[in-house]
């Protein structure tokens, strides 16, 4: 097995040639980190996102960042079989069952039941600010998956 690492070209530089459009969604992203959340949760939410929509630089920083912040790396390393495995709270449950319907919403909508039960772990106002950290990553997913505008270092 070889060590070679493979560059990844940018596909299309979006923040280069739409800057205002960049502007505007890291002004989004600033404002959806600005919650009463945990930083922890919020970065399993945006890793497994991220991990659903196959956007490779955004699962590397975040799965990064989560580590950075303490994150054990044995729940990481799970977060796709988060429901086989006692790693996560009950909140943490909640809050990835909601991640991932969202994330999946092509091919389900988001259920009553799912909403109710992040409602049980969450106050009104946390799950509003934890639907658009889910709606800000999917969105960040979107244009990494798609354009690959960031190269992985």
């Amino acid at each position: 097995m070889s060590n070679v690492i493979t560059e990844v070209p940018v596909r299309v530089a979006v923040g280069d040639l739409a800057p205002h459009i960049e502007k505007a969604m890291n002004a989004l992203d600033a404002a959806a980190r600005r919650t009463q959340l945990e930083a922890g949760l919020l970065e399993l939410v945006r890793a497994r996102a991220s991990q659903i929509n196959g956007c490779a630089y955004c699962v590397d920083t975040h799965t990064r960042d989560a580590t950075a912040g303490g994150e054990d790396p044995r729940r990481l390393h799970a977060l796709p079989v988060w429901r086989e495995t006692p790693f996560f709270t009950a909140r943490e449950r909640a809050a990835l069952a909601l991640t991932e319907a969202m994330t999946r919403l092509s091919e389900a909508p988001v259920g009553d039941e799912t909403i109710a039960q992040a409602a049980e772990h969450f106050t009104e106002t946390e799950l509003a600010e934890l639907i658009w950290a889910v709606t800000v990553i999917n969105a960040w997913n979107l244009l990494g998956a798609t354009a690959r505008p960031w190269p992985l270092s």
